[in-house]
């Protein structure tokens, strides 16, 4: 990893033991950064999460992409952070990529309804396709998408690709960004 001051001056000013923020610049994205969260995002600690993002997005990044593969538990007030920085970043230009979510963590995110407001990537190779392609812009090729639930045939529609549970019988459905759909 990086010096996080090295790239947000003053961004180690502050801790939280109950998250680690690890920045990393994104090669091959403009204006983008990797952040690494390590711990969980509730209630208590959404106040120092949001802070320190808005040090990133102040130092010009604004296609952000948070590596969630140690992050074990999200709030809805956590998931509400993501918001506000999607919020912030999109009249800018930027994205909000997520990265390797835990199960767990994602399940939070769908109950919430929140899982086709992000962007959810596997690697950190899709996430740099992702905004190679323009952030999306290849997404308007077939979405929004009516589609029926390959388990219980529910019309669902789908605004983007990703990964989504069927509100009839809470199946896990795989999109592609051609439209196609699978489970899990």
């Amino acid at each position: 990893m990086d010096d996080n001051n090295a790239i947000v001056p003053g961004f180690d000013l502050e801790k939280d033991d109950s998250l680690t923020i690890s920045l990393r610049k994104a090669e091959g994205i403009n204006k983008g950064i990797f952040v690494y969260l390590s711990g969980y995002i509730d209630t208590y600690n959404s106040t120092f999460f949001q802070k320190q993002m808005t040090k990133v997005i102040e130092a010009g990044f604004i296609n952000l992409v948070f590596n969630c593969s140690s992050l074990n538990y999200v709030s809805s007030t956590g998931i509400g952070s993501f918001t506000v920085f999607l919020k912030v970043v999109k009249p800018k230009g930027g994205d909000v990529v997520l990265l390797e979510i835990q199960p767990k963590v994602y399940e939070v995110f769908q109950l919430l309804g929140f899982s086709q407001f992000f962007n959810i990537k596997n690697t950190a190779d899709e996430a740099i396709a992702y905004f190679s392609n323009g952030a999306g812009a290849s997404d308007n090729s077939v979405f929004p998408l009516i589609i029926s639930c390959p388990v219980c045939n529910k019309k669902l529609r789908a605004i983007k690709s990703g990964r989504f549970r069927c509100s009839g019988c809470r199946s896990i459905i795989a999109i592609s960004e051609a439209g196609d759909v699978s489970l899990g």
